[in-house]
């Protein structure tokens, strides 16, 4: 299963049925940088130090993230949906089919 790394605008729900699904989620808030207002480059880095895959609801700075700094372990980057069990479902599909994530930004928009 994959190993991911939450910033604080993805919601309590969408972890705890990723980890349902047996992901390996780390919380900005578990990590201890939540409230901090930690530069988007940090996030991407503290991520990338713990073979963690990026996921956010931050779009347009994490795209931008990615162009200037290719070299990440990847990063998922979603919509609001407040579907959070589908949302999840959706998720999980992707990770499991992928198996490289290295350098890769993958988009998730909510249905509809």
């Amino acid at each position: 299963m994959a190993r991911l790394y939450t910033n604080e605008n993805v919601p309590l729900p969408v972890v705890v049925e990723l980890r349902r699904f047996g992901h390996d989620v780390l919380t900005s808030v578990e990590a201890g940088n939540a409230g901090r207002a930690v530069p988007d480059e940090e996030v991407g880095a503290f991520a990338a130090a713990d073979r963690r895959i990026l996921l956010t609801l931050n779009r347009r700075h994490f795209v931008r993230l990615h162009q200037v700094t290719p070299d990440h372990t990847g990063i998922l980057v979603c919509t609001f949906d407040p579907d959070f069990a589908g949302q999840s479902a959706h998720i999980n599909h992707l990770l499991v089919s992928r198996n490289d994530w290295a350098s890769q930004l993958l988009r998730i928009n909510r249905p509809g």
